[in-house]
């Protein structure tokens, strides 16, 4: 099941989503960056745009390295690693910057919000009792 984090940059909250496996086959294929409804995570009326995630393993994924594959690939900053000197390079294991099945957390930001009556995002209160 899939993890979606929600954050709304207005007030600069976040909301973590449990999503069903099979509510996230709209998500599968999109790319980083791409906007989706807001109704895959309980908001209609939303425009969200996927900023990242991470596999079972937390492995980052990464604008620029095309296809949901792991690649292990030097990196000299952003996503992925973060260098303590100037100049430093690392070989790091990161994901491409397709969503697939393997991914277990999709972080999302609000673009679009709706009217001011709209509710906020609230987790799902049925799904919650059961763990």
């Amino acid at each position: 099941m899939p993890k979606l984090i929600v954050s709304d940059p207005k007030t600069g909250k976040s909301q973590a989503l449990e999503l069903e496996t099979a509510k996230a086959f709209p998500l599968i294929g999109r790319k980083l960056g791409e906007i989706v409804d807001g109704s895959i995570a309980s908001l209609p009326k939303h425009k969200l745009q996927i900023t990242g995630g991470s596999d079972k393993d937390g492995t980052p994924m990464r604008p620029g390295i095309h296809g949901g594959v792991r690649v292990s690939a030097i990196l000299s900053g952003g996503v992925g690693f973060h260098p303590s000197n100037r100049g430093d390079r690392k070989r790091k294991l990161i994901r491409g910057d397709t969503i697939t099945d393997e991914i277990v957390q999709i972080n999302l930001k609000i673009t679009e919000a709706a009217e001011k009556g709209e509710a906020e995002p609230k987790p799902d209160t049925e799904n919650a009792r059961e763990k």
